[in-house]
Order: structure tokens, then sequence, then C-alpha cells
């Protein structure tokens, strides 16, 4: 197979960024050299294998004759997995991502990114719109989704094993487990971290650029996600059809939706 379309499940040793303040931050290329690139951004307790290179999207990327820069979001993946919930905010995940631009020299990128991936691509796109030609933004979250998570009891259940009873609790630890590698305290941490500072999205302060909105027609959180992209001046919504949050990455028909939508010539 030429090494330019990568199969389902290949993955390239990361290639380390150091953040401000030290953490590793684990990233992956593939494609062109002389493609556009685009920086796939996974959701919490995902990784860049679990949401990209698994479900196809670096492949149909790749193929369309994209440069896909990926990442591992700390505390996911290959990257370093701090405890301490002041290691997570969006300030922090933003200020990664910025980073790994930097280091790879991208003045500017298309940006894909899914769940928490999703939220912390509209913080940089506001954050720093030179930097972000356009965007897809598929299941961003309302509000802070993982305030709904019961912290000590998802603690004990990391730390002694007690077992988990609020269900949604439940839920959310059930989701940290089944990527293999992932480090439930680290996660926990991530949880607590986003309690603080303005995790949520400002609709009264959208992105700018042309962003492509996708939430699956089964998400919990599908009129908020449409009222963000009503709220965005360049927004389009696209409903990813007998979709939930947790498979929707899997659609065909919001990867090639995506696709055609990075493909097309920057607005003014």
């Amino acid at each position: 197979m030429d090494a330019a379309f990568p199969s389902l499940t290949e993955m390239p040793s990361p290639q380390f960024v150091m953040s401000g303040e030290g953490r590793r931050i684990a990233t992956y290329l593939w494609g062109p050299e002389d493609g556009p690139t685009v920086l796939c951004v996974h959701g919490f307790a995902s990784s860049c294998r679990d949401n990209w290179v698994g479900t196809g999207w670096v492949r149909d990327l790749t193929r369309a004759g994209f440069r896909v820069l990926g990442v591992d979001q700390r505390g996911h993946g290959q990257s370093d997995k701090p405890h301490e919930a002041i290691a997570y905010g969006m300030d922090a995940l933003a200020d990664d991502l910025l980073t790994v631009l930097d280091t790879y020299l991208l003045d500017t990128v298309r940006y894909v990114g899914y769940s928490l991936g999703a939220r912390v691509g509209w913080q940089v796109a506001v954050q720093a719109p030179h930097r972000v030609e356009r965007a897809v933004l598929g299941g961003i979250p309302d509000g802070r989704p993982l305030a709904r998570m019961q912290i000590e009891q998802a603690r004990a259940y990391a730390e002694h094993g007690t077992p988990v009873e609020d269900p949604v609790t439940r839920n959310y630890v059930t989701l940290a487990e089944r990527v293999p590698g992932n480090d439930v305290n680290a996660l926990v941490a991530l949880a607590e971290g986003m309690r603080t500072g303005d995790a949520d999205p400002d609709p009264a302060d959208p992105p700018r650029q042309p962003v492509l909105f996708a939430t699956g027609t089964d998400d919990a959180i599908i009129e908020q996600s449409r009222a963000l992209a009503a709220a965005t001046p360049d927004g389009d919504f696209l409903e990813i059809p007998g979709r939930h949050h947790f498979n929707a990455p899997g659609s065909r028909e919001f990867r090639q939706a995506a696709i055609a939508f990075l493909l097309d010539d920057p607005r003014p």
C-alpha cells in the first residue's frame, strides 16, 4: 500500500511537541507534504487513533490530497497525562494546539474536531482566527457536559475500585475505559479542570470563518449544536442520520460532507 494512504489501523511513531509548561503532546503526520494541512483533534476519552484512524478519516483525507496532522490532546493517547485538575482547562488545551502549529511552522490550517476537540476548535478559531481557515466541528457540546460527572465517585473508582452509583458517571467511566491505555485518573482530572474558566462556547462571540457543524440525529445535544451553528455568521449545519454522540465519527456521510467542505476555497 502507498505510504501516503495509511491503512485503517496504521499509526506512525508519535512526534512530541512540548507545551508551554513542559507537557509532551503527541502528534502524527500523514499524506503529501505539499497538501493543505488538516488538524484533527479528538474528543474526551478518545485519541487520534480512535477518532480519526480507525474510522477512516485519515485514509479519506489523504486520498483527497490533504496532509493530516493528528494530535493526542493532553490526558489522552501518547501525550502526557497529568493527574492535577489545574493542568486542564480550555486555555491550556487551546494553547497546546497553537504550540503544535508553531512547532510545525504552520501559519494556518483547516480544522476537524469532534466533541471536546470541536469545543477546543471553537476556542482556537475565535482566539486565533488567522490560524484556522475553516473548521468542521462535530458533536460540539453545549455548556459543560463533563459537569454532570460526579467527580468524587469517579475518583473513588479510579483510585480504589469503588463501584460507581451515579448512572451518568458510570457511563463516563465506561467511556474512559473503552480505549486501551486511557488513564482514568487523568480523565477525571480533566473533567474537574474543565469546570473552571470559560468552558462554554459563547454564541455571542462565534468563529467568523466558514464552519460546518455536524451532529447525529440521535444525539441529545443536537438542538444546542444547531443553535451554535445558527449563531455563527458563516456556519452550516449537518444532521448525521441515525447516529448518536459516540458513533457519529464513524459515519461515511459525515466524512464525505466534511471533506467536500474542506476542499472548497476559503470564502472571503
